[in-house]
């Protein structure tokens, strides 16, 4: 099948890599413009980008749906991963085969910008990856392929990502199988549909009210961006990484319990494990506590979102 990939972050190149090496033909690679990122703000080119021209496939970055139109008029389907851009139906139904998106949930639970870190936050104890046919909506289309794992109650969104690009593979190599033998794919279930919003910095503030659990699940979804974080001394700190503890502590409050730095929550607290001070690079919360030569009574900022 002559097929065209439009995406743009690294986690698209696991089934880059297979389609390369299967009987399939990659037409060309359809990626975003090369946008400015760093402090020098210099324009850097996408993961995709830098994966097509290692692998000498042809990468287009159009900057219209117009040019798009034209891109996807040679091919017999499209596979979209995360690539970003909200098509209308009548350059869906472009390619002989139309559109399949690669998305990192369980459809039609976390329809939306960011499955993975949603998923996280609520605690979600399962998860997976869904291969759909697109339509004008939101993540709405017929279903080809599913595929289900556990998820581990420390993993955070950077491990959890990369876990589930690699299960997408098959997802993807299998929903084509499906497509070439002209198997239909099976509508959304209307019930269980929710939205996966794209994360703000606002919202990674930490309320030292909630839960312990429900804090550490935030630490974990939003790592690692836009990162969890809370002030302390009127400085803005990123808390990578935190468990559950078992003490009891009032809401913000810092307390050392020999190697431990804890912190208190709603309901208990929580041990810090790894956090990143603005300017710095991340370090472990006892080295970080160290250089803060600590008060007694000292406290976060009590934030009640």
């Amino acid at each position: 099948m002559r097929i065209c990939i439009a995406a743009t972050p690294s986690v698209a190149v696991p089934t880059l890599e297979a389609l390369l090496a299967s009987e399939h033909q990659i037409i060309s690679v359809i990626t975003r413009p090369d946008a400015p990122a760093g402090r020098g703000r210099s324009l850097k080119s996408s993961a995709v980008s830098d994966w097509a021209a290692s692998n000498s496939v042809q990468c287009h970055k159009p900057t219209s749906v117009d040019e798009i139109s034209l891109l996807v008029a040679h091919c017999d389907l499209v596979i979209t991963i995360g690539f970003g851009v909200l098509l209308p139906k009548a350059v869906l139904n472009i390619p002989k085969h139309g559109f399949i998106n690669l998305h990192f949930s369980l459809l039609p639970r976390w329809r939306g910008a960011a499955p993975v870190q949603r998923a996280l936050e609520a605690g979600d104890t399962t998860t997976g990856v869904t291969v759909f046919k697109l339509d004008a909506g939101m993540d709405t289309g017929p279903i080809y392929t599913t595929s289900t794992i556990d998820i581990n109650p420390t993993i955070n969104t950077q491990e959890l990502i990369a876990e589930l690009s690699s299960l997408g593979v098959n997802a993807v190599l299998e929903a084509i199988s499906l497509i070439e033998k002209g198997v239909v794919p099976q509508d959304q279930p209307g019930e269980g549909a929710t939205r996966a919003s794209k994360l703000s910095s606002e919202e990674a503030q930490i309320d030292w009210g909630q839960d312990s659990l429900a804090i550490v699940n935030k630490i974990r979804a939003f790592y690692p961006n836009p990162g969890a974080w809370s002030n302390f001394r009127t400085a803005k700190i990123k808390i990578e990484a935190a468990k559950v503890s078992e003490l009891v502590l009032k809401p913000g409050e810092v307390a050392l319990q020999g190697r431990s730095v804890l912190v208190g929550t709603g309901n208990g607290a929580i041990e810090l494990v790894t956090v990143k001070v603005a300017g710095k690079s991340a370090m472990s919360a006892q080295d970080w506590a160290n250089g803060q030569h600590l008060l007694t009574d000292e406290k976060f900022e009590f934030f009640h979102g």
